[in-house]
């Protein structure tokens, strides 16, 4: 019987483990193919994850978020909230934002897993008109 539920534990453990995104990822350019910085995502208390900057891999031209047009602007990139609000439903994490700080633009976010990667679409409207960069798991 301890088997048996030591089993089901294990098996339940495993199944929530594998739906989250929460950790720190290496996200990569999908244009440039090179990893540019290290994220951070997080669930707060109101239960939506959320994702920050916590290391730069390329040294930027300015270490802050001269192009964001709301509470981000001016803002030091190491430490600024670039995911807010995502929800989980089903498999994907979605209803939240994502900001490039490259940009300045904010968009929808939708991100899945899968294994040891994450696929995080940022676009306008509907899911069609945007792209999609896949993050991989720091260990």
């Amino acid at each position: 019987m301890r088997k048996l539920v030591l089993t089901f534990g294990l098996s339940l453990f495993g199944v929530l483990s594998f739906a989250q995104i929460e950790g720190k990822w290496k996200t990569i350019d999908d244009e440039t193919k090179q990893a540019k910085s290290i994220v951070e995502i997080y669930k707060k208390s109101d239960g939506k994850y959320y994702g920050k900057i916590s290391q730069l891999l390329i040294k930027p031209g300015n270490p802050n978020c001269t192009v964001c047009k709301d509470d981000r602007k001016g803002k030091p990139l190491v430490g600024l909230e670039i995911i807010r609000g995502l929800k989980k439903e089903d498999d994907e994490f979605t209803g939240g934002t994502i900001t490039d700080p490259k940009t300045g633009k904010t968009y929808k976010c939708t991100i899945t897993k899968s294994g040891d990667q994450l696929s995080v679409r940022g676009y306008v409207g509907v899911s069609l008109l945007g792209r999609t960069q896949t993050w991989q798991k720091v260990n």
